[in-house]
């Protein structure tokens, strides 16, 4: 193997060492504390939570329909509502910015986002 060779290989593994550090500080180092859990209902937010925070919270309509939201250990999910087809139950967690659970029936939106 030719010097040149192993320059090349060095730093192509220096590099897949720098972009996986880089990852697994983006997901485990940056942590939950900065992330916020949106809820809207109507195009109005109703909720505005940590993340980092365990919490249940029960949303109702005016209509009689209710949606459960918990967030639990850097998580936030519908664990039960009364709508017909319950999408937003079956969303299941969410817990990285952007992601949102929906219940349409009930025009109610759970949404991550940084602060």
């Amino acid at each position: 193997m030719t010097q040149k060779r192993k320059r090349e290989l060095i730093l192509i593994a220096a590099l897949c060492l720098a972009a996986l550090l880089l990852l697994l500080w983006q997901w485990l180092g940056s942590g939950k504390h900065g992330m916020r859990v949106l809820v809207s209902q109507n195009g109005t937010v109703v909720g505005d939570y940590p993340l980092s925070k365990n919490r249940e919270d029960v949303f109702q309509t005016s209509d009689g329909g209710t949606n459960t939201l918990v967030i639990h250990d850097g998580e936030a999910w519908i664990s039960e509502a009364n709508c017909p087809d319950k999408v937003c139950v079956h969303t299941g967690r969410i817990s990285r910015p952007g992601e949102i659970i929906a219940c349409l029936p009930h025009r109610l939106v759970v949404q991550i986002s940084e602060r």
